[in-house]
């Protein structure tokens, strides 16, 4: 049964060597919020290339894409057939939840919006969830091993 993103289920599926690259890239802005793209095969929901991208606005508490890479970004992806499959970004006070600002940034209705808090020092929050016309949807983050590409 389809729900209303047009899923099968909200479930994130996502390679343990992509969320531990997204967890560096967030230390490493730390204290600055930190920003990237997973993008995938178009129509698959199928998060396989990392890119990590700049926080434009550097920014504690908010985090922008700067206008060029993200068209750089976007038309790249589109001349490899692929999708923003997930958007991620740091919250580095705040628990890994989307603020309003998240919220009305979110431009990509079909993409997982991955949260990492890094708050805590020694470990962090990671969530995801799906923003549709300002609705906010938490849905499982499922970390494998290995994306097994067939």
């Amino acid at each position: 049964m389809l729900n209303s993103h047009g899923n099968v289920n909200d479930v994130l599926t996502i390679d343990r060597a992509i969320i531990d690259a997204i967890v560096v890239h967030a230390r490493r802005d730390h204290p600055d919020e930190a920003c990237g793209v997973v993008a995938g095969p178009i129509g698959q929901d199928v998060p396989a290339r990392l890119i990590p991208m700049d926080n434009a606005a550097r920014s504690m508490t908010f985090y922008e894409f700067d206008s060029m890479e993200q068209l750089r970004v976007w038309r790249e992806m589109d001349d490899r057939d692929e999708e923003p499959v997930v958007i991620y970004h740091s919250h580095t006070a705040t628990e890994a939840y989307p603020s309003r600002t998240d919220v009305s940034f979110a431009g990509e209705p079909g993409a997982h919006y991955l949260l990492v808090s890094t708050r805590e020092p020694d470990s962090e929050e990671i969530r995801s969830f799906r923003i549709v016309d300002g609705v906010v949807t938490e849905e499982e983050v499922n970390i494998v091993d290995a994306t097994v590409k067939a």
